[in-house]
Formats: C-alpha cells, sequence, structure tokens
C-alpha cells in the first residue's frame, strides 16, 4: 500500500470493490491543475471586460459648510483677571449667556465711581457751556442795542449837522446885510464930510454919519463873529458825526470781540463734551466686557484658561466652544494635478472613520457604509499643503450622514468619474496616465453661455438653505 515493494497486488485484488482504496489512490493532479487554470483564465478575461468606474480618492475631515458655523475660540476683548467660572466643558450654552467674569487690573479704571464722576464732569462742562451760550445772546442784545443807539446818534448828528448848514446860511445872509449897510454908512459918512468941508452941511449931521459908521461897523462885526461861530459849530458837528462812529465802531468791535470769545468757549466745551461723552460711553462698553458672553448656540468644547486669579491679555484666548446646529461638509484636499477633474456639483462617495465600510471604489454600487455627496465649493488659490480644498455636502436626496458625525471625524472621498473596462484602468495605472475626463453632452439654449470645463467656476454656486443639519449630543 505504500509502494515500498516494487511487487504490486493490483493483479490480485480489485480495488474498486473497497471503498477504502478511493482515499489513497493518487488522483490525476494534472488533468485537474490545467481545468483550474483554465477556468481561472477564462475567469480573467471576463473580469478585464467588466465595467470600472474610474475616480479620484483624497482624505479629509468633517467640518461646516458655513464660516460662522465651525469651531471658534471666545477672546477677551480687555485685559483682565479671572474671577468666577460659570460653564464647564462639555456644557451647552445659549448665545448671551455668561461663560466667566473678569475683574480690572489696570489702575485707570479702579474707581467704582468712575462712570458716576464722568457723569458729574459732563453735566459740569454742559453748564460751562450753557453760561457761554448765555453770554453769547446777552452780547448779542448788547451788540443790538449799540447799533440801534449808533443809528440815533448818527441821524441826531445829521441833523446837527443840517441845522448847522442853514444857521451858517442865515449868518450869511447878515452878515452881507450888515456889510451893505457898513459900505452904504461909511459912503453917506464920507459925502456928508464932503459937504461939510463945503459949509453945506452941519457938524452935527457929519457926527451922526459917523455913529451910524461906528453902529454899522459894529452890527458887522457882530454878524461876522456869529458867522464865525456857526461855521465852527458846523465843523464841531462834522467832528462829532465822524467821532460818533469811530466810538460806537470801537465799542461794537469790542462786543464782538467779546461774542466771538464766548462762540468760541462754546465750540471748546463742544469739542470737550463729544470728547468725555465718547469717554463716558468707552467706559460703559468697557464695563461689559467685564463679562464674557457667548456669540452662539453651543458647547463649550475646552477652557484654554483655568483657575481663578488668572491674568489674561486682551485679545488672548479664553474657551472654545462649537455650535450646536451647524450644516455638514467634509474638507477634501484635490492633488493639483487633478484638479481639472473636479466640478462644483459632482458626486463624490464618503467613508467616514469609526463607521464600518467595504468600499470597492471601482464598483460603487457594490460598496457598503459609504455616503454620498455633492462637490459644493472648489478653491481657486492652493493651501499650504500644496493641494487645493474642495468642500462636499451632503446628497440632498441620497443617503443621509450619520447623525453622530463630530466636527474633525475623517472622512475618505471618492470622486467618481468615467465608466472603463478594468483592463483599461490597468493599462492606464501601469502607464501612469491620469483619469478620462469627460462631460455630458447637453444642448446649448439659444442666448446660452458655455459652462467653464475646469473646476475654476466663474459663477457662485447656489447654496442650499435647506441642507440637512445635525445635532451634537452631550
Amino acid at each position: 500500500m505504500l509502494n515500498i515493494s516494487e511487487n504490486s497486488i493490483e493483479q490480485s485484488i480489485n480495488p474498486n470493490k473497497y471503498k477504502s482504496f478511493d482515499k489513497f489512490i493518487a488522483a490525476n493532479a494534472a488533468k485537474v491543475l490545467t481545468f483550474w487554470l483554465f477556468l481561472f483564465f477564462i475567469l480573467f478575461i471576463v473580469v478585464l471586460f467588466l465595467p470600472w468606474t474610474q475616480n479620484i480618492q483624497s482624505n479629509g475631515v468633517l467640518t461646516a459648510l458655513s464660516p460662522q458655523d465651525r469651531p471658534q475660540t471666545i477672546n477677551t476683548i480687555i485685559p483682565g483677571r479671572i474671577e468666577k467660572w460659570y460653564v464647564r466643558e462639555g456644557q451647552p450654552v445659549r448665545k448671551g449667556d455668561t461663560i466667566l467674569f473678569l475683574s480690572e487690573i489696570k489702575d485707570a479704571y479702579f474707581d467704582p465711581s468712575l462712570l458716576r464722576r464722568v457723569e458729574t464732569q459732563i453735566e459740569a462742562k454742559e453748564s460751562y457751556r450753557d453760561a457761554y451760550e448765555k453770554k453769547t445772546l446777552a452780547l448779542d442784545g448788547q451788540i443790538n442795542s449799540l447799533e440801534q443807539v449808533l443809528k440815533l446818534k448818527m441821524e441826531q448828528a445829521e441833523n446837527k449837522i443840517l441845522q448847522g448848514e442853514f444857521k451858517i446860511t442865515t449868518d450869511s445872509m447878515e452878515y452881507n446885510a450888515g456889510k451893505n449897510n457898513y459900505d452904504i454908512s461909511v459912503a453917506q459918512y464920507n459925502r456928508t464930510k464932503e459937504l461939510f468941508e463945503q459949509g453945506l452941511r452941519s457938524k452935527t449931521e457929519l457926527e451922526q454919519r459917523e455913529l451910524k459908521v461906528q453902529e454899522a461897523q459894529a452890527k458887522l462885526t457882530s454878524t461876522q463873529n456869529k458867522l464865525l461861530i456857526s461855521r465852527s459849530e458846523l465843523l464841531n458837528a462834522k467832528i462829532e458825526f465822524n467821532n460818533l462812529a469811530n466810538e460806537y465802531g470801537e465799542k461794537l468791535s469790542k462786543s464782538e470781540s467779546d461774542r466771538y470769545s464766548a462762540v468760541s468757549s462754546i465750540f471748546e466745551a463742544d469739542a470737550e463734551l463729544m470728547k468725555m461723552r465718547g469717554q463716558f460711553m468707552n467706559y460703559s462698553v468697557r464695563a461689559g466686557f467685564y463679562y464674557v458672553t457667548a456669540p452662539r448656540d453651543g458647547i463649550v468644547t475646552k477652557a484654554l484658561k483655568t483657575g481663578i486669579g488668572e491674568t489674561v491679555k486682551e485679545g488672548e484666548q479664553l474657551v472654545s466652544i462649537i455650535p450646536q446646529y451647524f450644516n455638514r461638509a467634509v474638507e477634501l484636499y484635490i492633488k493639483p494635478m487633478d484638479l481639472p477633474l473636479i466640478t462644483i456639483g459632482q458626486q463624490v462617495m464618503l467613508r467616514f472613520d469609526g463607521w464600518p465600510a467595504i468600499v470597492f471604489s471601482g464598483w460603487p454600487g457594490s460598496s457598503f457604509g459609504t455616503f454620498p455627496g455633492r462637490i459644493t465649493a472648489i478653491d481657486n488659490f492652493i493651501s499650504e499643503n500644496g493641494k487645493y480644498r474642495v468642500l462636499i455636502s451632503p446628497e440632498e436626496k441620497g443617503k443621509n450622514w450619520p447623525n453622530d458625525l463630530r466636527v474633525g471625524t475623517g472622512a475618505n472621498g471618492i470622486a467618481m468619474l468615467k465608466d472603463v473596462p478594468i483592463w483599461y484602468e490597468i493599462w492606464r495605472q501601469l502607464n501612469a496616465f491620469p483619469p478620462d475626463y469627460y462631460k455630458d453632452e447637453v444642448p446649448k439654449k439659444l442666448g446660452e453661455k458655455e459652462k467653464p470645463k475646469t473646476g475654476f467656476s466663474t459663477e457662485k454656486p447656489e447654496m442650499k438653505d435647506d441642507l440637512p443639519k445635525t445635532n451634537i449630543k452631550k
């Protein structure tokens, strides 16, 4: 049985009558091997002609679609000292809830009655301004009175000048009359003197004529003096008229100067009031920054500053918070050589860390544990890692993403391209050729512009407000 001896017993015993011999008789291994090799070859040929979906794979993380929904840190606006915490890590908060309380560390703000003192200063400055405003009104009244008095004085001086001119005219007429009377008296005296010398007039008549000459001369001198006085009075009236303009002009200038000084003080008071009110508002706003509040609904994830009594600088990070409800998206990074193959709206299959999946990248229909998504945005500039960032949002009518996904969860994206035979894909991979790029031909409407064939879209992608949201459970 072990074929140790050269003598065989097969001629003496019929092995077909005994089943035990079937277990020890060697089969025809060559025929079996040939059969299976031929079967595998046929199967391999068939598999080579099966359809294979070309794809681009990339790794990324889960994030929020909107920048305002992504994890953020709460910073302090002012420097201070931590006095009390009102939340703990992992606690949900609503917008406006107090996170912690800070106390002041700058000596300029130590006064607890600082706001009241600034209010008192503002009230005093307002009273100061009101006093100057009243002074301005009083000076306006004084200027109006001086202008009215000046007007009356000028009219009075003008009337006086007119009166002086009329009086000079009258005195001139009297002077001329007196001069004529004097000339007549002198002529009569001369004729009477000639007649007296001829003996035709008496000495008495000569003396009478001489007396009339003296009277006429006296009257002429009187009218002349009166005329000179009238001219002097007219000159004085004109001088007084000119002096009125100078006198009241000086008074008006002084009053206007005082008024301008008061107005300037009002403007200075207004400027100081604006400055003090701004300072008061700054103090009021600063007082509101002592309580650090949540900017939106979310969950406190990590306290970046801990303890009581620790001092923080302005702008320093205090605590990180993540929104409780947000529109989810996956952030993938694509190689520059694959970027022309990516377009907005293209379908992507996603696999998330922590969720079991069986993935056949070339047969997406046979994969298990993958979730569909659509490309929402493509960066037009390269990232620091030398790749282009792509945002993937959930498919509206596809399989819903798991509700327990957290921001930062790892994801693997598979962008579906053209369907080709497996033999072509193997040949492409061996030759390091890029995947085939194609677009479905869609008939263009009249006047419709041709869309770009690359991932750089010239139009802003339409953002959906009805994207599925998730609730991060505590």
